[in-house]
């Protein structure tokens, strides 16, 4: 009888960005949390409930900074001193790692937002910022980064642990960079499309590219946007495709911490 295969991913959300109702329910399907630090969504309230309902659910914590960017939803690409981008990225882990403090947990990871993860995705400088950011905070912490990309290269040469994400509902170009938002095959409306992209990403290391050709990707987490009209509802059809395959959801493993984050069932 062929060896049972035990593979594993993480689901991860973005969260505290609107009040939209769904962020306590999206947290019973993931295994982690992105949550917004006030910069370019959220506030201060809005950081604490996030925190309260994941260390309920059991949920890796961690920080969503961004560009000063409110107006735009930090989508707007800005051309930042390189100290303004790195007391930035600290300013907002801090406030979210004193909240998760005051709560009795610690921050898992750190994953950029909008136009700071896609700029500091191709731009090596960029990225070496936002990583050293990160680890003269707390080394400890992953770093959550398009798969392949810059960032990706930037936390393994700083030694941190890097976490090669995929999305389930962008498009992709033949490089294994994203579509840029705004633009055709940017969003994937369609869930069937969604799914069948994310599971392929999952088993296959790869994915279908808007030329028609593959494009190399290395799927340790999902990201499952928490901003979108049908969030919650796509959350619960990837969390049942996974466990009808056998796939575990599961925060990943970076310490002996990771026994505070349990499988999802």
């Amino acid at each position: 009888m062929p060896k049972k295969e035990h593979k594993q991913v993480d689901l991860n959300a973005d969260l505290g960005e609107q009040s939209n109702g769904s962020d306590e329910a999206l947290l019973a399907l993931v295994s982690s949390a992105n949550i917004a630090c006030g910069w370019h969504a959220g506030s201060a309230l809005m950081m604490q409930q996030c925190v309260a309902w994941a260390v309920a659910q059991g949920v890796a914590i961690g920080a969503h900074p961004s560009f000063p960017d409110r107006d735009n939803f930090g989508r707007t690409e800005m051309q930042l001193p390189a100290n303004e981008i790195y007391s930035g990225v600290q300013y907002q882990i801090g406030a979210l790692a004193a909240i998760a403090g005051a709560h009795g947990a610690q921050l898992a990871h750190v994953k950029p937002h909008g136009a700071l993860y896609n700029m500091a995705a191709r731009d090596a400088k960029l990225a070496d910022t936002i990583v050293a950011a990160i680890r003269d905070v707390d080394p400890g912490l992953a770093l959550f980064g398009l798969a392949g990309s810059e960032l990706i290269a930037a936390a393994q040469r700083a030694g941190l642990h890097a976490v090669e994400e995929v999305f389930a509902d962008r498009g992709y170009m033949a490089d294994g960079s994203l579509v840029k938002r705004g633009t055709p095959g940017a969003l994937i409306e369609d869930e069937e499309q969604a799914l069948a992209q994310t599971m392929h990403m999952i088993r296959e290391g790869k994915v279908h590219a808007i030329d028609g050709s593959w494009a190399a990707v290395k799927a340790d987490t999902v990201c499952l946007h928490g901003d979108g009209a049908h969030a919650l509802e796509f959350a619960h059809r990837i969390h049942a495709e996974l466990k009808q395959q056998g796939i575990a959801i599961r925060a990943p493993r970076i310490t002996a911490a990771d026994t505070l984050f349990p499988l999802l069932g």
